[in-house]
């Protein structure tokens, strides 16, 4: 991944995370390695812990921030909700996206953006 890129991504996840602990949210970790991959958020909700993949873009040429989150994607944030759920085996985990547009300066919420379907 470029400099540029990652910059970005940081630079997204940091206005997202503010976003979060304006709505009430506590933050938990930021870019949390599990042996599985990496949650970009991991913050609380109430009593619900949240995975949260921030995608920003810089402009919408190529499509929506949240259309990154594909089904390979989806998949990886599954398979990281059940790792996590291994650590902390008494609470509910969700996944949400948070989409960044840096030029509208715009950020999308989904909550409960990817459900496991098993």
């Amino acid at each position: 991944m470029s400099k540029e890129k990652k910059q970005i991504g940081k630079f997204g996840e940091d206005l997202a995370k503010e976003f979060l602990l304006k709505k009430g949210y506590e933050l938990m970790g930021q870019n949390v390695k599990l042996f599985c991959g990496e949650i970009d958020l991991l913050m609380k909700d109430k009593d619900t812990l949240v995975i949260c993949e921030v995608k920003t873009k810089t402009s919408a040429d190529f499509g929506l921030p949240q259309e990154e989150v594909d089904f390979f994607k989806k998949k990886k944030l599954i398979q990281l909700g059940k790792a996590l759920w291994q650590i902390y085996p008494n609470h509910h985990i969700r996944i949400d996206v948070l989409a960044v547009d840096e030029k509208a300066n715009k950020i999308d919420h989904i909550v409960n953006a990817v459900e496991d379907q098993h």
